[in-house]
């Protein structure tokens, strides 16, 4: 029997700072990192990690190596995970876990697994564990660390953060139903093969009587028409410049906008994701 500390990676700021800090504070403990791969992730996630395994000076454990996102797909007939339905949650990124970790605590070990929740983040909460000797420990809730706290993690580490924060609010799958209407539209400028294989999707789960589109309200192919696309431009930045108008100047942080990107995309629509797919 022995101890195991494991860590997932997400792509996103927050698991990429917690296993930054975590290296910084405890070095002395052997972290296992993990990414739970759906096989549908931005090029920037693969690059993100590739510079964090630089930082943390081991390799990131790759998970789902054969069952990703069209597998799943396949087996649910073709009808799109939603918010009420989230079955690539359950099927890419907890399973997964949950069977990488299952010799271990077959062999009797105990098992630490660390979340990336922050301090400032009372409304979330984490993997719940179901096994006696696997321990959830959420490092930033228990140290005080908030957003401000991540991002001079992350920066003053020398990792940054993730290249698609320039147009994007989380990480996870590349069209993660979680997104923001505007989020489609720069994934469509940005990345457009990407954003056709999503109406690909969104075509065949509608053939297959799937009730739910990739965003609420509209298909893609008509998300995608100009002047549907000049009205959500137009939309995000009266919000954007709403939110920056109401936000205190912070002398001690007079350029906040990494330190804000939630709130300026996923206020309202992206609120609710998940914590293991984003994070």
């Amino acid at each position: 029997m022995a101890e195991k500390h494991v860590l997932g990676i997400s792509g996103g700021k927050d698991s990429a700072a917690l296993a930054v800090y975590v290296r910084q504070t405890h070095p002395e403990l052997d972290i296992e990192y993990f990414f739970t791969d759906t096989g549908k992730e931005l090029p920037e996630v693969y690059e993100f990690l590739g510079r964090l395994e630089g930082f943390l000076g081991k390799p990131i454990a790759r998970l789902n190596p054969r069952r990703d996102f069209d597998f799943w797909l396949r087996e649910y007939n073709h009808f799109l995970p939603s918010a009420q339905t989230r079955w690539c949650t359950r099927q890419l990124k907890l399973a997964p876990f949950e069977q990488w970790i299952r010799p271990m605590l077959a062999a009797g070990d105990t098992v630490t697994s660390y979340v990336a929740i922050r301090a400032d983040e009372d409304y979330r909460e984490g993997y719940t564990s179901k096994h006696k000797n696997l321990k959830v420990r959420l490092p930033f809730r228990e140290d005080g660390i908030d957003k401000p706290g991540v991002m001079d993690i992350l920066l003053s580490s020398g990792v940054g953060i993730p290249e698609y924060y320039d147009w994007r609010s989380r990480s996870g799958c590349t069209f993660c139903f979680f997104q923001q209407k505007i989020e489609w539209v720069r994934l469509k400028e940005r990345h457009p093969d990407a954003f056709e294989e999503a109406k690909t999707y969104e075509k065949n789960a509608l053939e297959h009587g799937s009730p739910f589109t990739w965003t609420q309200g509209e298909s893609l192919t008509e998300l995608e028409q100009p002047k549907r696309v000049i009205q959500i431009l137009t939309d995000f930045e009266d919000r954007k410049a709403r939110e920056l108008k109401r936000r205190p100047i912070n002398p001690l942080r007079p350029v906040e906008l990494l330190d804000d990107i939630d709130d300026l995309y996923g206020v309202d629509e992206g609120n609710g994701s998940c914590v293991v797919c984003h994070k």
